[in-house]
């Protein structure tokens, strides 16, 4: 660190390169400076809360004295810049690039098919990189040429804690396996390296070569040399510390105090304020990272103590070692099971920053959920803090018992004991220590806080008068259950202290723990919770217990080489950790009639993402001046507002306007286009949560935004109705939106005389369903930059740019000309960058207008949530007749859809649920829909909108059926499919030739490839032999409708033979550009000059442009990427039609033509090289079925509601696949986000219908450890459709249907759960087990209740019974 007279500086490299600052703010983040002052933009912002990684680097430290460097990924939105003094950050660009060459990382990203939108995959990268950093350092025997010393399982789990909405991350594990030494290569799924069946040898010599010299950090030199010191910063009123001892951390707290308490936040990773966001300015940050002290880990015979500010990561290191002789066997498990659960906490580039000691302080303080503070609450474990120069060591039940401890208290070390014989464990052999943590989470391998946690330790003797096992004492730790804090259940303890353990002294320990055990008000799922803690003490106490009924909870306690406790195992495997995805299948059929059209071309810029270098909006610089702007946003649902003021009274930091209804020229508008209109701010009266009030404008990102979480609205209700939140209420006002030529009531058939042909009938059953975020990675962004004559540059994430034009035209009041809106490509949109990112660029663009500066906006993830409205809510009521064997004669549907306070595009989700819902052949159909209007955000389309709700409905009504009759739901399924005959009667303008009705066949070829009989009848001998474990299986067939929209093309051929391609479609990870550019390779061959390949090589499709292509539309509905094609398609044949007839003449003066002379001659000659089209299909061509079948295998643990996916088998008709690769990775991540939805995605709202699951903390989209286990996808090619665009059929939203698998087999799990439940009170448990409904999402709380919330007490009370 250089000195620049009395202030020091921060020095510090990136990939490289080496910056020097001396002036910084304390606050400004790695992250912010890297993307505002680098030229290194794959770091991404996307939560903002350290939840993701799509902002992690690699962050390398040189110890002088070992002469080491130490490599560790940290969450650069979180890390302060100012705490990377003297450090080398990499990022994605640093690993590798275009320009030196791209890292063996990025290219099997690129070949694996990993990578579709892109925006996270500069972050996975850097943490696999990381992995294979640290891997090769270790003493692992040399790998086989072309791997690392990475393990499978350290490779999957290298990316646990990075989000993916895109691909559904099978392909990311592939690639990421494909580096581990112990890697099957038989395991590794489809990619553009090798073909099915070559040898291991060929596979890897076609792999981009790995050497360890790969897995450098290159540590720069120059930065060695630099001086080795402390940060001291001073700028402009904030200050940054870095004490070295505790002697200077004493002063500056003192100073603190004589300056009347000034701001001050103490600091070692900053990680907390991932969970409590900084919403004010610190005037003093004090990091304690350097003091000695506080980062030492001592060993002796006594325990391990741990400094305060050690990371989590580093504490785990220590904890696991393996300490020859230091320690007793049953401390080393203590210390090993701490360190496995402290693996789940948050995600591996969180803990490598986060400290022990900041965790524990949270839970201390602010009550923060501790995983930490609970699994040491049983160990006796010692902290030691110091307030000013008073040292004080206590109990860790104490510490966190005390009122929150002042600022200037600071927690110095923990202590965690040895519990050996000098502990008072007698070392009699029939003497043993028992110790096990628990945790209940929505995600197995961390990454997201727990319902519940536990840990227990018990001291156990075999009893010398019987069998029995006899608890001499324990300590029984509970938390994060919706308490302030962690708490020891003493009066259980008590209880069970000397006790010989029985069903009834359980029995009696739980109805005591049930009265211990309860969550404050307002805790979500609080009898749930209650539940876990009964289910984990039962499932650590039960073992002991001499009766086989127990041996399939069984974990591993503590016991010593000569135990006589033998306590059983799982014997189904729990012992052994299997790695995350077990094995996956991906089988394709290629189509060579067209090529390149029909091969598995590896995703344009698949590298370009994967380096960092893909540019999306925020990546454009900022041009001077420029102004960014965060929204002020309605809290309450309908309310006149006052006026907007700011908290403590003064203007915030940098602002420089607020833009109001009153700044508009032109109309209010938000969004105008030929499907819907809504304003852009609230004109006096916001009328729902989350409606746009104002717009803030600043200097910075960070001041906007701090700004708006200062805005206080001033709001008034009086004279204002009451606001409808609610179907119910909206049904109850008449609040509705007029479906314009409603054709509902639909009614196929005689719902009445199907009604009377009917044995069995269900009337006015009721289903509901909730909303779900689309959760983009990139969220929405827009830069608007002023331009001559009045004009207007809009470079936006955009699905829908044609409107954004208009829209942006009538707010500002200019023709549409003076507006260009360019779109390159999206991180992410799934329908919510469609009518959702219309008013985001438009508030840009008139904030850029009225000021006469660029304003720029890059959506914080909170107000993106709040704001985006997201699938829309529905409740259905349904009357269904049918006959004994199943067969429906008759189905009455009534539909209430919540479309919110504005119309958006709501009106089109009964035609899209009409899609789906006519699936089976239901006799006869009657069906009516309400599209409500409430004083909620408005909703609008998201992936499948409408399509997953429908198809779930007749999947639900097919599962009351069965259940109602008894039988097997799916010969319910099979003898409902759609004969023909059926089909066309049903889908009257989609149902195309009888060739073309796939599902029959790829229903019975499915149950074929997946085993499906025998595995039913394995299944029913698993659950016959498992007590706490239940599996189901489901087949879920699929038929959706589709509708082709019409889109503009442009192919022009540049002088040097470079073809320059726009379509009107947007690349948003689907493959369009990937697809569009095979399309012009395999039309512009039909010039038959120059080979397909070479053409394919010489295409780029450019950004969409509103002024270079009109007519653009929307990008949606699954169809744009072939639309998109047959547009291309049809400027080519206008091209080859030129070029033919000019390349008849010139073969006439030359033999042979190459294909840049033809081009070059034409030039010459005045041939028009330049064609645009519009594709617009006919009646025959406008709509088509795409046909899909699921067989999905879950296995439920009744002790704690948690679904595992066992194994997943997709058949898919892709018509003639126009790219199997592209569509392989639409399929599986259609699916997974499918998964999301059915099983995980909770999108809850207040009292006043403001979102509350607003981050990463709280909403949980599935992760690489939530997918299946096996995962086998096969494409089936169904033959030639004349009326498709070359054959093909879309895949980017109908596979999404098909996880209704998965919910359905979780509904199966939980019916012989239930039946079990039923048989242990005596009961006749068919109908009572049969009838339920599932709810979606069927999260862990909402499995656990169905299977039995006291299924443990009543299980024991049926032992007791005698059985």
């Amino acid at each position: 660190m250089r000195q620049t007279g009395k202030q020091k500086s921060l020095v510090f490299a990136v990939n490289g390169k080496r910056f020097e600052l001396s002036e910084v703010d304390p606050s400004t983040t790695l992250l912010e400076f890297l993307r505002s002052q680098t030229p290194f933009n794959g770091v991404k912002l996307s939560c903002g809360e350290g939840g993701c990684g799509a902002c992690v680097v690699l962050l390398s430290k040189y110890d002088p004295v070992l002469d080491q460097v130490e490599d560790f990924t940290v969450s650069s939105c979180l890390t302060l810049l100012c705490s990377v003094n003297g450090c080398s950050i990499t990022t994605a660009e640093g690993v590798g690039n275009s320009k030196t060459g791209f890292h063996p990382i990025q290219e099997r990203f690129a070949g694996f098919h990993a990578s579709q939108c892109g925006f996270c995959t500069p972050g996975m990268c850097v943490s696999l990189f990381s992995a294979l950093v640290n891997a090769d350092k270790t003493n692992r025997p040399q790998p086989r040429p072309g791997f690392s010393k990475l393990t499978v399982s350290e490779a999957e789990k290298a990316i646990a804690g990075n989000l993916c909405r895109c691909t559904g991350y099978r392909p990311i594990a592939d690639a990421c396996k494909s580096f581990a030494a112990d890697v099957d290569m038989e395991d590794l799924g489809f990619n553009s390296f090798w073909k099915k069946g070559e040898s291991d040898e060929v596979k890897l010599s076609r792999l981009p070569p790995y050497h360890q010299s790969n897995a450098s950090s290159r540590f720069p030199e120059f930065l060695k040399n630099e001086i080795k010191a402390r940060t001291n910063l001073v700028s402009a009123g904030h200050r940054w510390y870095s004490p070295a001892s505790l002697k200077e951390l004493q002063s500056l707290l003192r100073q603190n105090k004589s300056n009347n308490e000034t701001s001050m936040k103490i600091v070692v990773g900053n990680t907390g304020m991932g969970y409590y966001k900084e919403l004010e300015r610190y005037d003093k940050y004090i990091d304690l990272k350097s003091i000695s002290e506080l980062s030492v880990i001592r060993k002796d015979h006594t325990g391990i103590e741990i400094g305060a500010a050690v990371t989590i990561s580093k504490a785990i290191e220590a904890l696991r070692e393996d300490n020859e002789g230091a320690f007793h066997l049953g401390s080393k498990t203590v210390f090993r099971k701490i360190a496995d659960h402290m693996e789940k906490i948050a995600s591996r580039f969180i803990r490598n920053s986060g400290s022990v000691g900041g965790n524990l302080m949270m839970a201390q303080r602010k009550h923060f959920p501790s995983d930490l503070a609970t699994i040491l609450l049983p160990t006796g474990t010692i902290m030691t803090i110091m307030t000013g120069k008073k040292l004080e060591k206590l109990p860790i039940e104490e510490f966190i018992g005390r009122p929150p401890l002042e600022s200037k208290t600071i927690l110095l070390s923990i202590k965690i004991p040895c519990w050996d014989s000098k502990r008072g464990i007698p070392s009699k052999t029939d003497t043993k220590l028992l110790f096990e943590t628990y945790r209940a989470a929505p995600r197995p391998l961390g990454n997201a806080l727990p319902y519940l946690n536990a840990a227990f330790l018990a001291e156990v003797s075999s009893c010398r008068n019987s069998s029995g096992v006899r608890l001499n004492k324990c300590q029984l730790a509970f938390g994060a259950y919706g308490t302030k804090r962690p708490i020891r259940a003493s009066k259980v303890e008590e209880f069970l202290t000397g006790k010989l353990l029985s069903v009834g002294v359980l029995y009696e320990a739980f109805k005591l723990l049930e009265t211990i055990i309860i969550p404050e008000d307002g805790t979500s799922h609080p009898t749930y919770r209650t539940s876990l803690a009964v289910g984990f003490l039962f499932e650590f106490l039960s073992p002991m217990l001499d009766t086989p009924e127990f041996s399939d909870v069984c974990r591993y306690g503590i016991s010593s080489e000569d135990c006589k406790i033998e306590l059983k195992c799982d014997q189904l495997g729990q012992k052994k950790v299997p790695t995350l995805l077990s094995s996956g299948k991906q089988v394709i059929q290629l189509n060579e009639e067209y090529q390149p059209v029909g091969m598995p071309i590896t995703k344009a810029g698949a590298a370009l993402q994967a380096s960092g270098e893909a540019v999306y909006v925020d990546d454009i610089p900022s041009p001077k001046n420029c102004l960014h702007g965060a929204f002020i946003y309605s809290t309450e649902p309908l309310a006149r507002v006052k006026g907007i003021k700011f908290k403590h009274g003064s203007s915030p930091i940098g602002v420089t306007a607020i833009m109001t209804v009153k700044d508009i020229p032109g109309e209010n508008r938000g969004i105008k286009s030929v499907y819907c209109e809504e304003p852009l701010y609230a004109d006096e009266i916001a009328q729902c949560a989350g409606d746009r009030i104002a717009f803030v404008v600043a200097d910075t990102q960070k001041h906007a935004d701090l700004a708006a979480n200062m805005a206080v609205v001033d709001y008034d209700k009086e004279n204002l109705q009451t606001p409808i939140l609610s179907i119910e209420e909206a049904v109850e006002r008449r609040s509705f939106f007029e479906l314009p030529n409603s054709p509902y009531p639909l009614q196929l058939g005689y719902f009445s005389k199907g009604m009377a042909a009917a044995d069995n009938q269900i009337l006015s059953a009721q289903v509901k369903l909730g909303s779900q975020y689309y959760f983009y990675m990139e969220t929405q962004v827009a830069l608007a930059v002023t331009d001559e004559d009045n004009c207007m540059v809009v470079y936006t994430s955009n699905q829908f740019p044609e409107s954004t034009l208009e829209t942006i035209a009538a707010c500002l009041g200019v023709p549409g000309h003076n507006v260009r809106v360019i779109t390159r490509r999206v991180g992410g949109g799934f329908g919510g960058k469609a009518t959702k990112a219309v008013p985001v660029a438009t508030a840009c663009a008139l904030a850029a207008y009225k000021l006469q500066r660029p304003v720029r906006i890059y959506m914080n993830r909170k107000t993106d949530m709040i704001m985006a409205g997201g699938r829309h809510p529905m409740k259905i009521t349904y009357s269904v007749g049918f006959k004994t064997n199943g067969k429906i004669t008759a189905l009455k549907l009534d539909i209430s859809v919540d479309a919110g306070i504005y119309q958006d595009l709501s009106l089109y989700i009964p035609e899209k649920m009409l899609g789906t819902l006519k699936k089976y052949d239901w006799g006869a159909f009657l069906c009516d829909f309400k599209v409500c209007k409430t004083n909620l955000p408005s909703r609008s389309t998201m992936r499948a909108p409408g399509d997953i709700q429908g198809s779930f409905i007749a999947e639900a009504i097919i599962e009351h059926v069965a259940s109602t009759l008894s039988i097997e739901v799916d010969s319910v399924r099979k003898i409902n499919l759609h004969t023909y005959d059926s089909l066309e009667f049903f889908y009257t303008s989609s149902a195309g030739e009888l060739q073309e009705y796939t599902l029959p066949t790829i229903w019975d070829k499915l149950a074929t490839s997946s085993s499906f009989y025998n595995r039913t009848e394995m299944l029913k001998e698993f659950n016959r032999c498992n007590i706490w474990r239940k599996r189901g299986i489901s087949r879920v067939p699929i038929v959706h409708e589709l509708q082709v929209g019409a889109t503009p093309g442009k192919v022009s051929i540049l002088r040097d033979g470079s073809i320059v391609v726009e379509v009107g479609g947007i690349e948003m990870g689907q493959g369009l550009w990937t697809k569009v550019k095979q399309m012009t390779a395999y039309a512009l061959s039909l010039v038959k000059c120059g080979g397909v390949d070479e053409l394919l090589e010489k295409v780029r499709v450019i950004q969409t442009d509103t002024l270079s292509l009109v007519q653009g539309g929307i990008t949606a509905n699954s169809t744009t990427s072939e639309s998109s094609c047959e547009a291309v398609r049809l400027c080519c044949n206008v091209l080859v039609e030129r070029l033919t007839s000019f390349e008849e003449k010139l073969e006439e003066q030359m033999n042979s033509i190459e294909w840049e002379t033809l081009i070059s001659q034409a030039y010459l000659n005045s041939v028009n090289l330049s064609a645009s089209s519009y594709y617009v299909p006919d009646l025959s061509t406008s709509q088509y079925l795409n046909y899909g079948v699921a067989v999905s295998e879950v296995e439920v643990n009744l002790l704690t509601g948690q679904t595992t996916i066992l194994r997943t088998d997709i058949l898919y008709d892709c018509g003639q696949s126009l790219n199997p690769a592209v569509d392989l990775g639409q399929i599986e991540g259609a699916y997974v986000q499918g998964i999301g939805f059915f099983m995980f995605e909770e999108y809850p709202t207040n009292s006043d219908g403001l979102v509350t699951a607003n981050g990463t903390w709280t909403y949980k989209i599935p992760t690489v450890d939530t997918i299946p286990k096996q995962f086998n996808v096969e494409i089936v090619n169904s033959g030639h459709h004349k009326n498709r665009v070359l054959s093909s059929k879309a895949s980017g939203e109908p596979p999404l249907l098909l996880a209704v698998s998965v919910h359905s087999a979780t509904r199966a799990a939980i019916k012989e759960a239930r039946r079990q439940l039923w048989s242990w009170s005596g009961e006749d448990e068919t109908c009572n087990s049969n009838l339920f409904q599932l709810e979606v999402p069927a999260t862990m709380p909402v499995v656990k209740e169905l299977c039995g919330l006291h299924s443990i007490q009543r299980f024991l009370e049926w032992k007791i019974a005698g059985n």
